[in-house]
């Protein structure tokens, strides 16, 4: 009704006088209606957090109106430990000269017009169009276990409560709906340490770590696939338990044999059965697992990828190698951008290709950037320190829209230019799309009244939902 009524107050607009008055910058004020010279001035005199918090608002209500929630069924992750560049590999800095470039000063074209990659992803490149950047990301944390924590919690560190992961949440979340036989959040290879992924959840919600190698002869899998122990040694252990087990046979009616006779046949439904052949990458075929890449990386894709197919909620692929450049910094790059490329790149198009991209959301970030600067001087000699003030993360399906750039950094990558991105309007998006409300309670020891995120007034910084991309 709104719309209607300004439509017919502008048709009896003069044109001279609405001409006038977009020269002073203020077209989309004027569709909305005749405005006064005194509410032009009263917006110009707005104080900049008015606007930002109207901005806010607006990306919020749209993010919202736009998401499908619930269309995100599983998420990988694929965190970058140490932190990867963003001059140097989505966020490149063409013609900002040696100190800035090294000998990273080559861009490529992908395959969406007007988007530009390091020439170190040449395969990514090519599916532009799956996935969205976001050049603007940002908190300011430059320690490690604090900014990872801030990547992976949306909240503060040093709070009174540990807070769990996205991964933690999110299974928490989808507790009621996922029954299948793996775990409902795993890890590859290790959990990282840094900080305690379930939080104040408790054990219950803490990532199973595989362990192993995928790209091993044997993806030895603790506690499932184990070394030295084969199928028919595994079933004949199994035998021996049911023949020695009489307490189970005298009280097999009683609740809680029944309830441990349950979890028995789920655990070797994991060890022996369909549950482990999920870890089994010799199902597929060497071209798979060649495209994939021959690396530890690429096959933790391809494992993944199998994961999610199995109806997982939450995988985490921890890159297996540091991008902490301090030093050795190019030659890291050159090293494991390849393998990076590869695996991501693959990943994202064999979902597509299976039709599971729209329900399976990829992100890949580390906890923050590296120095846009380069330290040429001793011990260094070529390093990239850590920068939390701004990076680059991508992210891909699961309700995202790909193609897109949301942000930018400054002409050298030091700051965000336009429309930061801070952690909690990130993973708020996550989980939205998910179908998990932001501001839902979480269940904690102590009691407290405590949120999925936080609010403003809690001290969570936002500039509002991954809106421009859902």
């Amino acid at each position: 009704m709104r719309t209607n009524q300004n439509s017919d107050h502008h048709e009896h607009l003069p044109r001279r006088e609405a001409v006038r008055r977009g020269a002073l910058g203020a077209a989309g004020l004027i569709a909305a209606g005749g405005l006064s010279h005194r509410v032009f001035a009263a917006e110009a005199e707005k104080k900049p957090a008015e606007k930002l918090a109207e901005e806010k608002a607006v990306r919020d209500e749209a993010a919202r109106a736009k998401a499908k929630k619930g269309q995100t069924k599983s998420v990988i992750q694929i965190f970058l430990w140490g932190g990867m560049s963003q001059n140097d590999t989505w966020d490149p800095k063409p013609g900002t000269g040696n100190d800035y470039l090294g000998e990273f000063d080559k861009v490529i074209p992908t395959n969406v017009d007007g988007i530009q990659l390091s020439n170190l992803f040449p395969l990514l490149a090519k599916q532009a169009d799956k996935f969205s950047l976001i050049r603007s990301m940002t908190h300011g944390n430059n320690g490690h276990e604090t900014a990872a924590y801030l990547m992976q919690t949306g909240h503060s560190p040093g709070g009174r409560l540990a807070f769990p992961s996205v991964g933690a949440v999110f299974t928490y979340f989808k507790r009621n709906q996922y029954k299948g036989l793996l775990p409902p959040y795993i890890v590859m290879l290790q959990a990282a340490g840094r900080f305690s992924e379930e939080g104040f959840l408790g054990p219950a919600y803490k990532p199973f770590a595989t362990g192993g190698d995928p790209n091993a002869e044997r993806f030895e899998v603790q506690g499932i696939v184990n070394r030295g122990i084969s199928d028919a040694r595994q079933g004949a252990r199994r035998d021996l338990l049911d023949k020695v087990n009489m307490m189970g046979y005298g009280l097999a009616n009683a609740e809680e044999i029944a309830e441990a006779e349950a979890a028995k046949e789920k655990a070797y439904g994991l060890i022996m059965g369909s549950g482990k052949e999920v870890f089994n990458l010799e199902n597929e075929s060497k071209a798979t697992r060649d495209r994939y890449g021959r690396h530890t990386f690429g096959q933790e894709c391809l494992a993944a990828r199998r994961m999610v197919e199995a109806g997982v909620p939450y995988v985490t692929i921890s890159f297996p190698g540091g991008w902490d450049t301090h030093s050795n910094h190019f030659a890291t790059m050159k090293r494991q951008c390849p393998m990076l490329d590869q695996g991501l790149a693959t990943l994202l198009a064999d979902l597509s290709e299976r039709g599971l991209l729209d329900q399976t959301l990829v992100w890949c970030t580390g906890e923050f950037g590296r120095t846009p600067k380069v330290a040429w001087e001793p011990p260094w000699n070529g390093g990239r320190h850590h920068h939390g003030n701004v990076f680059s993360v991508l992210v891909a399906g699961g309700g995202f829209k790909g193609g897109r750039v949301v942000g930018s950094s400054d002409e050298k990558g030091e700051l965000p230019k336009e429309r930061p991105v801070y952690p909690a309007d990130l993973l708020g998006s996550i989980y939205l799309l998910g179908g998990i409300d932001p501001t839902a309670p979480l269940p904690n020891p102590e009691g407290l009244d405590v949120h999925v995120l936080d609010t403003e007034k809690e001290g969570m910084k936002s500039a509002g939902l991954l809106e421009e991309i859902l």
